[in-house]
């Protein structure tokens, strides 16, 4: 089985920084994309980023400039870089990744447990 494990996520003040991790694990023949997502309380989930197994990525608006988003394939792992966080970033944050676990299966989406980020003043 495949499984993705968050860190990183914490508590952090008004325009601090962190840096989430998530590694997959298991039976895993390639990624093809590998993507955050954070969803705030009482709010629906929304895309962070994305990225590509080429680098390719892509942003929402709401932290262009503030979240870069980057992979190491070797590892299997996607990391999201926060600057410059604000309160309205406070949310659990998922990791996922388009996962093939055989050269002849369709991939399939599959979801972190989340970690939780809290920027407070």
């Amino acid at each position: 089985q495949v499984q993705l494990v968050e860190s990183g996520g914490g508590s952090v003040q008004p325009g601090g920084s962190l840096r989430l991790s998530c590694a997959a694990s298991g039976s895993i023949f390639s990624i093809k994309l590998m993507g955050w997502y954070r969803q705030a309380p009482g709010k629906e989930r929304e895309l962070v980023a994305t990225i590509t197994s080429g680098g390719s990525t892509n942003y929402a608006d709401s932290v262009k400039g503030r979240f870069t988003i980057s992979r190491d394939n070797a590892k299997n792992t996607v990391y999201l870089q926060m600057n410059s966080l604000k309160p309205e970033d406070t949310a659990v944050y998922y990791c996922t990744g388009d996962v093939q676990v055989n050269w002849w299966s369709h991939s399939h989406d599959y979801w972190g447990r989340g970690t939780q980020v809290i920027v407070f003043a």
